[in-house]
């Protein structure tokens, strides 16, 4: 899933931030965990019941396990292997592609969920992991070959929950939304279990639930390209922070950076003056979705289309880490 490594959506909370400011002085209890190749933790901060936190992990591991374009046996995996056969899937992973499909229309394609042929190939986390003396960078005619595979419309979401892509050669990966989609699932979870100020971190993908117990905010970070600080702050309420950026998975031969952002048109890398966007909205779904698909637009347009947006804000950061916001 693009975006299931380390830190893929960039946002950091700040540690000062999350001390808890309850009249009784009551610290958050917090739980962490590790799913999407990277860690994740929850924070609640007006309940003490360990075992809301340990069934948000579970969930977790749950849509992992239904979402994952590389866990054989997952409903996305299934359906990638079916050979343009239908495949029967659960009610959420339907949820998931009628939302990813929804931003691709919505997006002319920009935003593609069949590029799975192209990251595959291109294998970012697998070649960054095995720190290589040469990347493997993929040629033209084998990019062309598979972007043949690549269109959106293939994928067929049919009666009783079956799903068919009408190209058996072609992939779904979810991750420019997948983890937007968990987080906010995650918090209709915990709205039900009661618990009304919460804090829920998928690597970076942040997700507040209400405010601290004392009518406060929570005071987030954006983290610094290539560094480990805070490049800007933000108090959020009740409201979701996402980043996309050219930082997060990379490697560079040759003088050139090579990063998981992909052109939907070309295969290649997106280029263009943009570090990363950061997009706060309700919906981290959303969130997930326009920060990638803001960052593929560069500045000028991206920021054109945020304005056009309503109760949605963005902080672009530019190659000479100049921030750019929204609001």
């Amino acid at each position: 899933m693009k975006k299931l490594t380390s830190l893929i959506l960039c946002c950091i909370i700040l540690s000062l931030s999350l001390i808890g400011c309850s009249s009784t002085n009551q610290e958050p209890i917090s739980q962490t965990g590790f799913a999407f190749d990277t860690v994740i933790t929850i924070k609640l901060y007006d309940s003490t019941d360990t075992n809301i936190l340990a069934e948000c992990i579970a969930l977790c591991e749950k849509y992992e396990h239904l979402f994952s374009a590389t866990l054989e046996g997952s409903d996305i995996w299934n359906i990638n292997h079916a050979n343009g056969q239908a495949v029967t899937v659960s009610e959420d992973t339907i949820a998931l592609l009628t939302e990813a499909i929804s931003y691709c229309e919505m997006t002319e394609g920009i935003l593609n969920l069949t590029l799975r042929p192209i990251s595959a190939l291109w294998d970012f986390s697998g070649q960054i992991a095995a720190s290589p003396d040469t990347y493997y960078i993929p040629t033209d005619d084998e990019l062309s070959d598979l972007m043949t595979h690549v269109d959106y419309r293939n994928v067929h979401i049919l009666e009783n929950n079956q799903v068919q892509i009408a190209d058996a050669e072609a992939q779904i990966d979810l991750g420019f939304i997948a983890k937007g989609f968990i987080a906010d699932r995650l918090k209709e979870y915990l709205l039900s279990q009661g618990v009304n100020s919460a804090l829920i971190d998928l690597g970076g993908n942040i997700l507040t639930v209400g405010c601290k117990p004392d009518g406060s905010g929570f005071l987030v970070g954006v983290k610094r390209p290539y560094g480990n600080d805070a490049i800007a702050t933000k108090t959020i309420i009740d409201s979701s922070m996402v980043s996309s950026g050219c930082y997060e998975r990379y490697f560079e031969q040759d003088g050139i950076q090579y990063h998981h952002i992909l052109d939907s048109t070309t295969g290649y890398p997106i280029d263009n003056d943009l570090l990363g966007v950061t997009i706060l909205s309700e919906s981290s779904t959303m969130g997930d979705a326009y920060s990638t698909y803001c960052y593929i637009l560069g500045l000028e347009k991206g920021m054109e289309f945020i304005l056009s947006q309503e109760g949605v804000e963005a902080i672009f950061i530019t190659k000479d880490y100049e921030l750019h916001f929204s609001y």
